[in-house]
């Protein structure tokens, strides 16, 4: 079956997760812990991870256990040069050129880190619009609600929806409202996923059948399923 919509996940499946680029956001949220809860790096490192762990972000956690802002925040993590890490991918370029369909980006980050990665790679003119951690008052993926609300603003319907990401927790939400799944990782998956290639060209170019009227269909050789 064609897709009419491809929502994609940013950091970690659009660019390989051995790039360093959101290993330097956490060095930079470890040390705005540490700074505004005046605790140790280590002990704001743990943090970090727990409350990622628990509720999605380690903003989210800092929301409801320290009443954080959550600007600051957003602005401090994600002010790295990531055009000094990200370089024009061409490969990417034209693989989602291959996707006939609707593409919008839905990302834990903010919108302004999301244009920064798009420029650095440059494929921002494939995507319709970007969904960012404030699209639902900062509620962060995985959750099902935001994501429903996601594809009825974008008047698609789940099972002609494809969520492609690196996180399996992100695509158990996707399933659970009928979307289909795409995992993007070099790792084995915990669960079985509609799709799951290394790289988000493999993915398109090797994962599925795409024609005119929409995007991946049933899948071919050489994706792993």
């Amino acid at each position: 079956m064609p897709f009419d919509l491809a929502v994609i996940d940013l950091d970690n499946t659009l660019y390989a997760a051995d790039s360093n680029v959101f290993a330097r956001m956490d060095e930079r949220m470890t040390a705005f812990v540490a700074r505004e809860l005046n605790i140790a790096s280590t002990e704001a490192n743990a943090l970090r991870i727990n409350y990622w762990k628990e509720y999605g972000t380690t903003l989210r956690g800092l929301m409801l256990h320290h009443g954080m802002e959550p600007e600051a925040f957003l602005h401090e993590v994600h002010d790295i040069s990531v055009h000094e890490i990200l370089v024009p991918d061409i490969e990417l370029d034209q693989a989602l050129a291959h996707l006939p369909c609707r593409k919008v980006i839905h990302t834990n980050g903010i919108r302004e880190h999301a244009i920064r990665v798009l420029e650095a790679l440059d494929v921002a003119h494939h995507f319709a619009a970007i969904y960012d951690i404030r699209f639902n008052h900062y509620q962060p993926k995985p959750s099902s609600a935001t994501l429903s609300a996601l594809v009825k603003l974008e008047g698609a319907v789940p099972h002609r929806t494809v969520v492609i990401d690196d996180m399996e927790d992100n695509l158990a939400a996707a399933r659970a409202i009928g979307a289909q799944t795409a995992l993007i990782s070099t790792r084995t998956p915990v669960r079985q996923w509609d799709f799951h290639a290394t790289s988000l060209p493999l993915l398109i170019h090797l994962g599925g059948i795409v024609n005119h009227s929409g995007c991946i269909g049933a899948a071919e050789s050489g994706i792993m399923r």
